[in-house]
Parts: structure tokens; sequence; C-alpha cells
């Protein structure tokens, strides 16, 4: 599956955040955040990130909100939703660093659904801080600072998280 874009919004009547992930071949896939999910989550996604070969946690620390802002409207034409057009709500997620470097998080609705979302370095970086902007912009007062996770020294390859 090749990327698209990426959106973050906030529900305010829901009180979740969706991401919206469109592709290339035209799919939309949308997963709801809860506070508490996010909450739980991020140490595992700033964990990830820390466990790069070449981490730059200083860079990582000062990625602003805005850098979540992207000029161009989400595309939503001649758009189909292989899940179906209501969000799945995400109760767990498993995060795989993979040897090439690269990321698969798979997101799981109960028993039911699942998406496995694969991102570069790059891309997880824009997804946490639109993450971040979104958590911020719904007013959820977390502490989501890429600092938050503790160090580790195990390699990068073949590292597996599940967030239950």
């Amino acid at each position: 599956m090749q990327i698209r874009q990426l959106q973050i919004a906030n529900d305010h009547v829901q009180d979740r955040l969706i991401l919206r992930v469109a592709t290339r071949a035209d799919e939309e896939y949308r997963i709801w955040f809860t506070r508490r999910f996010l909450r739980e989550l991020w140490p595992h996604l700033a964990d990830t990130l820390g466990k790069q070969a070449d981490p730059a946690p200083l860079a990582m620390a000062e990625i602003p909100a805005e850098a979540a802002s992207f000029d161009q409207p989400f595309a939503e034409e001649n758009v189909t939703y292989p899940l179906g057009m209501t969000p799945l709500l995400t109760n767990e997620v498993k995060c795989d660093t993979l040897n090439d470097g690269t990321f698969n998080l798979t997101f799981r609705e109960g028993r039911e659904r699942s998406f496995q979302l694969g991102l570069t370095t790059d891309l997880l970086l824009a997804l946490c801080a639109m993450l971040r902007a979104g958590a911020e912009h719904a007013q959820w007062n977390l502490a989501l600072d890429y600092a938050a996770a503790p160090a580790s020294t195990a390699p990068a390859t073949g590292h597996h998280s599940r967030l239950h």
C-alpha cells in the first residue's frame, strides 16, 4: 500500500481524533483515537523513534505542531473504503520495526477489523507531529513528548511491542 495522504482531525462530538489514510489506489482507511488510547500509545511511538540507528532526539523534540499542517485538502473523490466508512475504534496496536528501517503499525478493533499501516521514519515523524497537534487542538492536555519513553539499548531490528 502506497500512502498518498494522512490526516488527523478532531471530532468534538465524539471527543476523538480520526486518522484518515488515503492510498494511491484511491482507498481510504479511517481509525479513531480516543484520549486514553493515544496516551497509552504515545510512549511506544516515542520509543520506536528513539531506537533508530541514528536517533536525533533534539530534532524530534523540536518538531513543531505546525509541521502537521498541510496546504493540500484531503482528497475525497472516487474513493473506496475497504474496511467500510465507519472508522476502526482501535483498542490494540502492534508496533513492528522491520529490517529495512520501516515500521508497521497494526491497529485492531477487538477481533473484528484490523489495519496495517506501513511507515518510513519520515512518515512516522509526520504522524506523531499530527497526533500531537490533534491532541493539542482537542485540548486533551496530554504530555506527548518524544523524550517521554525511556532510552533502550536493544537493537532496532525485529522490535515488537503490543499495546492493549
